[in-house]
C-alpha cells in the first residue's frame, strides 16, 4: 500500500524538532533500493508546508528497522541535529520500545552480550557474539514483561523493553539468541503463524532534553493495529 504524509502521524513539531510515527514498512532514510523513506517523506512535508525554495534541511537523529513501526525524532537545524547526536552517543535519549516474542519469559531482566553485524546472501544480520572484538559491539537492553497471551495454541508475551545500547537488530537478534524470536521475525527464526506479516516490534516511548529550551521532553504512541490489538 502506497503510503504519502498523510497516513504520517505527526506528534509534535517546533522550529527545531519534528517527532512522528512511522508505519511499518516504510525506511528510515533512502537507500540503493527505491522504497519509500520517512527522510524523503517529511523533508517534502516540510518543503510543502513552509514554502521552502531549494533544498530543506532535515537531520536523522535515530533510525528504525524498515518493518519496525513507532516514534521518531528529526531535527530541523543542524544545531539540534548535532545537541540531539550527543546526547544519543551519552546515552542521554531514552527509547521504549514494545517487543512480542515467543514464549514466556520471566517477569523482568536483561541482556547482555556483542552483536556483530555481517552479510549474508547480500542481505545484513546480527550475530551474537560472547566475546567482544573489533566488529562486535558491546550491546545491552532490559526488558519487563508487561502480559503473556495464548494465540493459536502458542504462548506469547508482550514485553517492555528500554534499550541500553542502540545496535543493529539489537532486540531481534538478543531475544532470538534465547530462543525467543519475535512474532513474524522470520529472519531471526520465527517459524510459527504468520500474523498478517505484521513485526512484533515498536518504538513506544522517547525522552530527552530539548536540544535548545533544554526542555524535558517525552512522548508515548502504543500501536493500535494488527497482533497489537490482541494484547489491549
Amino acid at each position: 500500500m502506497k503510503t504519502n504524509i498523510n497516513d504520517i502521524k505527526i506528534v509534535y513539531e517546533d522550529n527545531h524538532l519534528l517527532v512522528v510515527v512511522k508505519p511499518e514498512n516504510i525506511l528510515s532514510q533512502a537507500d540503493e533500493t527505491d522504497d519509500l523513506d520517512m527522510l524523503t517523506l517529511l523533508k517534502a512535508y516540510l518543503k510543502e508546508k513552509y514554502n521552502k525554495p531549494g533544498n530543506v534541511f532535515l537531520g536523522l537523529v535515530q533510525r528504525l528497522d524498515q518493518r519496525v513501526s513507532g516514534l521518531m525524532v528529526f531535527a530541523k537545524t543542524s544545531k539540534a541535529a548535532s545537541r540531539l547526536a550527543n546526547d544519543i552517543r551519552d546515552r542521554k535519549l531514552e527509547k521504549i520500545y514494545y517487543a512480542i516474542i515467543t514464549g514466556d519469559i520471566a517477569e523482568s531482566g536483561q541482556l547482555e552480550n556483542y552483536i556483530k553485524k555481517v552479510k549474508v546472501d547480500g542481505k545484513s544480520r546480527a550475530i551474537i557474539k560472547s566475546r567482544p572484538s573489533k566488529v562486535a559491539k558491546y550491546a545491552k537492553l532490559r526488558y519487563k514483561k508487561i502480559k503473556s497471551i495464548m494465540l493459536d495454541g502458542e504462548i506469547f508475551s508482550l514485553v517492555e523493553v528500554k534499550l541500553i545500547t542502540g545496535r543493529y537488530n539489537q532486540i531481534r537478534a538478543q531475544f532470538a539468541h534465547i530462543n525467543k524470536p519475535l512474532i513474524n521475525d522470520f529472519k531471526y527464526g520465527y517459524r510459527l503463524k504468520n500474523y498478517n506479516d505484521h513485526l512484533g516490534l515498536a518504538c513506544v516511548g522517547l525522552a530527552f532534553e530539548h536540544p535548545v529550551t533544554k526542555e524535558k521532553l517525552s512522548f508515548t504512541h502504543i500501536p493500535d493495529f494488527g497482533i497489537w490489538l490482541k494484547f489491549r
